[in-house]
């Protein structure tokens, strides 16, 4: 039993329980007396702190030992088994402000009946609080690149999970049991400090540090509030997800983020690089383009000269022909010009 014990230091505001703490106390009812069903409630601590809060809590276990905790704590526990027992048999319907989930639901055989059946326990206005594993932690996305899938007795690849959740998945499985998600918020952790066994040596020298920037991969838990929906009303749009810290705060800076760096660095040069010699083609293209275009132009100069060339060539052939019959035929040149003047002079 001892391995899911914990204790809770509401200082500490990156874990799931002061996440479901905050987001139980927050909800519509006024947060002294609401009535507060905790469903895997274990020995009773998130509990216990409600109750010094003002609240009536009820818990739910299957741990008979930590249910005997439990009772020394809470209003009430009942030891039930809800892959056995509905909740609305377990609980009087309509009677709770908030029923929370706390690293429950990845436990049960089917997590949605159980949360359409949270649905009929709350009264007008009440919500349901989870807190639940984030399977695309960077730290299970890093193992699976090296073909690992060991389980560990606590933790986001606990030996006893039944189903795995990422935010898309998890924001459909509250859309199909009928709720809307009004905040959804993620505790986070690296990658390289959580209990998921990583062996980041033999992997490529940049994995890492680019598995911590992608979505969601700082995000070692999401812990969400929803209400369940109207009659005919639709699932609205997700909420934003807020991290309870920012990755500044819990990203390591090592080798790997050294060697991504660099290796950013190389590329922007390169890149850089490429990027001059492209705009000095584009530049030498262009001036092979006006280049072309010139020698269209002076093609077509030339062109026109050949042809005017010729029409001279052609005249200075015929001048050369009448000088050589003028020079071959003088008398009759001669007769020709006086029989022509003889003609003129008769006409006037």
């Amino acid at each position: 039993m001892s391995h899911y014990a914990v204790e809770i230091d509401l200082d500490h505001r990156n874990t799931s329980h002061v996440q479901v703490l905050d987001l139980a106390e927050s909800a519509p009812a006024a947060g002294s007396g609401k009535n507060v069903l905790d469903v895997g409630c274990w020995t009773g601590e998130v509990g216990r702190i409600l109750t010094e809060r003002g609240c009536t809590v009820t818990g739910i276990e299957l741990d008979r030992e930590a249910a005997s905790l439990a009772e020394k704590v809470l209003e009430k526990v009942i030891v039930a088994d809800l892959d056995a027992t509905p909740l609305t048999e377990i609980v009087e319907p309509g009677s709770f402000d908030v029923v929370i989930f706390a690293d429950v639901l990845e436990h049960l055989t089917d997590p949605r009946a159980a949360l359409e059946q949270a649905r009929d326990l709350l009264t007008p206005g009440g919500r349901v609080v989870i807190s639940i594993p984030n399977v695309t932690h960077g730290s299970v996305r890093l193992a699976l690149l090296q073909g690992r899938w060991q389980t560990t007795d606590t933790g986001l690849l606990d030996h006893t999970h039944i189903k795995f959740y990422s935010r898309e998945g998890l924001l459909a499985l509250f859309a199909e049991a009928g709720y809307a998600v009004e905040e959804l918020r993620g505790t986070t952790a690296d990658p390289l400090n959580v209990e998921v066994a990583v062996d980041p040596g033999p992997l490529p020298e940049v994995a890492v540090e680019w598995v911590r920037q992608q979505p969601d991969a700082l995000v070692y838990q999401f812990q969400l509030s929803a209400r369940p929906l109207a009659d005919g009303e639709l699932p609205p749009a997700a909420p934003e997800l807020v991290q309870a810290a920012p990755a500044d705060e819990v990203r390591v800076r090592d080798v790997h983020t050294t060697r991504f760096e660099e290796a950013t660095r190389s590329r922007l040069a390169t890149r850089d690089h490429i990027l001059g010699i492209q705009a000095s083609a584009n530049s030498a293209q262009a001036r092979v383009g006006t280049l072309s275009k010139q020698l269209r132009e002076a093609r077509e100069v030339n062109r026109r000269r050949r042809e005017r060339i010729e029409r001279l060539r052609g005249k200075v052939a015929g001048l050369e022909a009448d000088l050589t019959y003028a020079t071959r035929h003088p008398v009759r040149n001669f007769c020709r010009r006086v029989i022509r003047r003889l003609r003129r002079a008769a006409q006037g």
